[in-house]
């Protein structure tokens, strides 16, 4: 392995060529591609705020360089950009700098907008040929987007600057950098040339926008979701938002579900949508059954005069049957390959009985909480989007089948009703209600009825995890000697930023007490997310572009060819498991960690899924499938309780588990914070053992969310963890401290009183342990076969933090120092750099006294990295309940000479008070000795 592994400037390339994949043009008339020699006037404040990301946790990725839109142009030699506008913003943004906000999530949905007068956009427009105006908007974690200006809506110094820069310029092309879709009738107001979705592209996001507008990449993407006229269309806007309860009253029908069957004239643009710079013939060919599956094929020609990729998208239309059914569901898609003009590709789909059937949660069928095909006709599209297609064949089912017979897990307590279409004689639909079928069992009921047996110890026997691995025991010996105390620690993972990890990193679990250390249990890492790897250290890696833009490229072997790579970061980074992808369903506009998630479709979701999870797995390491299930807004994700029917829970909500777990064998399931139908999902035994392990045959880990509750619906709290491990999910993410049981957990009353089982505490330890076993971090552990983990170390970079000032500290006779708090800047992403020298050599106290911001919700984290030179000393995280200021002490051992403390803060919110050193023990003698000797030598 004499060749480097680890290469990012092909990382790089691959990022690139994904964002520009992703990105979807919508309108064109004509002015894109670019011509090379072309004088451009940039407008709009994105240019020098380019956003690689949503904000939160999914999105807190340090990296090394971010090239937005601006930048991306200035390095093209092809392209002249209007120097004299630019001046102009960069005299306005020295009055106006980027505003972070402060602490956890409270980054603004966008920055205010310098005015553009008619008269400056007339200026620009006399030395200029074309106008290119960027808009740029944020959300995420714990912050929903709304119905206002500067969010879903324009701004009126956006709108003013439409108007104006359009009136000036007959060529006008506006460049959307947003992680989810946004209002859109604006573009009826203003006379547009072109208008793209370029989304959050991560480090390479400028670049890959710049080459789908100068031509060098022909625009292929395609929208994941439907873009409505106006925000009250979509079904779902009258119960979204809510604090406490969020009714799902428009069922399956989500996105262009719904609009197709109900509203298609409410529709702007519609799913699966997208232009391109030629034209393709997509030409139906043989539909045929056998009876399990149906295959169809189909040829896409280039029609047009350059190269280009077409996404080719299958649809059926089921018979309405009993159920009632969307009018189209996608079953199929892929992607051609560049296509010259005149050249074909062609292709076969697949279908099964299971993607076609629906679930019968009611017993309208006769077979009640069963996947069934009703009798009747299938009828197959295929074409460019779900509105442009051509008939494909037919499948007419004489009789109903019975796909898979299930029984009730997850239904509703709570009595509503739900949308059912009515076919009527002109083709169209008819909106009705009925009831939902509520709960008519307790999971508690199936629980109790199936628990585990306990694992009887093997007297005068005692074994390591690696006895496991080389079968010299099973899992159940290794597990059964663990003792009561052990048990309930490993069911604990510690975090965030766990000195046992790789500095930085969201959590560590397995061997995280001594006497699990010395059965041979190591310590497994993993960290956020769906951007990237988050390592709060400040320690950087790839920002990658968003779940969304990913997700609109439709061409999975890239997903999977640029998880390949994130999955050799990981290696390197001695990182397990990523928390990631995000795959919860874009129910609406809104919910503000829509940019980490996929789509609309819980087909394309799942197809993307399989793909990053692919690639990650290649290189032994995995991702975290979350969040399990039904994160569909952050608006009160702690409280609210989300009610939804079976048929909607399985085959919109859950459909992209299933296909993450059964087609790519999914490792790790990451829980919500919210409840489901009366339990946090984090205590749900019917989603994570019914359903997740049982139906589909999970054998991987199941974690909560960081600092989840537990329990039933608004009783649940955060030390519940019985009712967590009773429904077989693995891990309580986080604890500070497993064995000293930081957070008050009732693990060991309720083994104690009999509420919990010892033997379902094992059944989790036995997942923890199997898991970690089949992992990267056991080899390492034990180091064999570790010759890539070898290599991709050899391969480290010097990663030097950057710093944003200098602070010179010297230490006197009186051992005693103190920094002007006012000097450390706490903002994110920064790195103050200190030198420390001093008179007297010996062991040195650092104390800093410090507190969380009181404006900041309890669950921010707020994490500081404590470096001496290139050395991590102490990662110190506040979260945002506390207020209060308190000490921390860090020991610096060994002080010989000068050395530079490197404060690195990676989000802001931390207030600080006092910082002093004070030397604790001299060391004069001992070194004047030591380098005696060394004088002797």
């Amino acid at each position: 392995m004499s060749s480097k592994v680890f290469d990012t400037e092909k990382f790089a390339k691959v990022a690139r060529r994904a964002v520009a994949e992703g990105v979807v043009l919508l309108e064109n008339d004509g002015v894109l591609p670019l011509q090379a020699g072309c004088n451009i006037a940039l407008f709009g404040r994105s240019q020098f705020n380019y956003y690689k990301s949503g904000t939160g946790s999914g999105g807190m990725v340090n990296t090394k360089y971010v090239i937005g839109v601006r930048e991306a142009l200035e390095v093209d030699e092809r392209f002249n950009l209007n120097k004299d506008l630019k001046a102009t913003y960069d005299e306005w943004i020295k009055e106006n700098p980027f505003d972070a906000g402060v602490g956890w999530a409270s980054e603004p949905w966008f920055q205010k907008e310098m005015p553009v007068s008619a008269e400056l956009a007339a200026k620009a427009a006399q030395t200029s040929d074309v106008a290119v105006v960027l808009i740029g908007r944020t959300a995420g974690e714990d912050q929903d987007n709304s119905v206002s200006q500067g969010s879903y809506l324009l701004t009126d110094d956006e709108h003013e600057m439409l108007k104006n820069v359009t009136e000036a310029f007959e060529k006008t092309i506006v460049l959307l950098n947003v992680g989810n879709i946004i209002d859109m009738n604006w573009m009826e107001k203003y006379n547009t040339s072109a208008v793209l979705y370029i989304w959050q592209g991560g480090q390479e996001g400028g670049l890959g926008a710049l080459d789908v507008i100068s031509g060098d990449v022909n625009p292929s993407g395609r929208l994941t979701d439907t873009i409505a006229k106006d925000i009250e269309d979509y079904p779902s806007t009258p119960n979204f938002g809510g604090k406490e309860t969020n009714i799902q009253r428009e069922d399956i029908y989500v996105g262009y579900r719904y609009f197709e069957t109900f509203a298609q004239d409410k529709v702007l643009y519609p799913f699966g949508y997208g232009l391109s710079y030629t034209t393709f013939d997509i030409e139906a060919g043989n539909c045929l059954y056998d009876g399990n599956k149906v295959t169809i094929s189909a040829k896409v020609t280039n029609t047009g005069d350059v190269a280009g990729q077409q996404v080719v998208q299958v649809y059926v239309s089921k018979d309405q049957g009993v159920l009632g059914n969307p009018a189209m569901e996608l079953v199929e898609f892929a992607k051609t390959k560049e296509l010259a003009p005149g050249e074909s590709q062609d292709f076969e789909f697949v279908i099964t009985n299971y993607q076609l059937s629906s679930f019968d949660d009611s017993g309208v069928t006769s077979h009640k909480n069963a996947y069934v095909m009703q009798a009747g006709v299938y009828e197959f599209y295929i074409g460019e989007n779900v509105r442009s297609n051509v008939e494909a064949g037919i499948v007419k089912l004489d009789e109903l089948k019975v796909i898979e017979q299930l029984s009730e897990a997850m239904a509703p307590v709570v009595k509503y009703t739900r949308i059912k279409p009515v076919k009527l004689a002109d083709g169209s639909f008819k909106t009705l209600y009925e009831d939902v079928p509520t709960a008519t069992v307790d999971s508690e009921k199936f629980r109790k009825e199936t628990l585990p047996t306990e694992m009887k110890k093997r007297e005068g026997k005692s074994f390591k995890l690696a006895d496991v691995l080389d079968k010299k025991c099973t899992m159940n010996d290794f597990v059964a000697q663990l003792s009561d105390e052990e048990l309930c620690c490993i069911v604990r993972g510690e975090g965030m930023s766990s000195p046992k990890v790789t500095p930085g990193c969201g959590g560590a679990y397995g061997g995280v007490t001594d006497s699990l250390l010395e059965k041979g249990i190591p310590v497994a890492c993993c960290s956020d997310g769906p951007s990237g790897i988050r390592m709060d250290s400040g320690k950087r890696a790839f920002a990658m572009p968003n779940g969304t833009c990913l997700a609109c490229a439709w061409n999975l072997e890239l997903v999977e060819e640029l998880y390949n790579w994130e999955g050799l970061e990981l290696r390197k980074n001695k990182i397990d498991c990523l928390l990631g992808p995000g795959m919860n369903i874009h129910r609406h506009p809104l919910n503000g960690r829509n940019f980490e998630y996929f789509s609309e479709d819980p087909f394309v979701t799942g197809k993307n899924a399989v793909a990053m999870l692919k690639g990650m797995h290649k290189y032994g390491v995995t991702g975290t499938i979350k969040h399990f299930c039904m994160n569909t807004q952050e608006t009160g994700r702690h409280t609210v309780e989300h009610v939804a029917s079976q048929r909607a829970i399985r085959e919109i909500y859950l459909k992209g588990y299933e296909m993450a777990v059964r087609e790519a064998g999914a490792h790790a399931v990451m829980t919500t914070y919210g409840s489901v139908n009366g339990y946090y999902t984090s205590s749900s035994y019917d989603l994570v053992t019914r359903i997740l392990r049982e139906e589909w045959g999970f054998d991987g880990i199941v974690m909560t969310d960081w600092w989840a509750k537990g329990g039933k619906s608004y009783h649940g709290n955060n030390s519940d963890m019985a009712a967590i491990v009773r429904a077989q999910n693995d891990l309580y993410m986080v604890t500070s401290c497993a064995e000293d049981n930081t957070n008050r957990d009732n693990t060991a009353e309720a083994l104690a009183d009999g509420s919990l089982s010892r033997a379902e505490l094992q059944r989790c330890a036995a997942n923890i342990c199997k898991w970690i076993m089949e992992k990267p971090v056991m080899n390492r552990y034990l180091e064999r076969d570790n010759d890539l983990d070898v290599q991709l170390a050899s391969e480290a970079d010097d990663d030097e933090l950057d710093f944003d000032k200098m602070i010179d500290l010297r230490i006197d006779e009186s051992g005693v120092a103190d920094i002007n708090p006012k000097e450390i800047k706490t903002a994110r992403n920064t790195t103050n750099m200190v030198t420390v020298s001093f008179k007297e050599r010996g062991d040195y106290k650092l104390s800093l006294t410090v507190r969380a911001a009181e404006n900041l919700s309890d669950l921010a984290q707020i994490p500081l990295s404590i470096f001496k030179d290139k050395e991590l000393v102490k990662m110190v995280t506040l979260t945002g309940a506390d207020k209060e200021w308190q000490t921390i002490e860090v020991p610096f051992v060994g002080c010989a000479m000068t050395f530079f403390l490197k404060l690195h803060f990676a989000q802001d919110g931390m207030e600080i008070n006092d910082i002093h050193f004070e030397l604790v023990k001299s060391r004069e003698e001992e070194f004047r000795l030591m380098f005696a000797r060394m004088g002797e030598e």
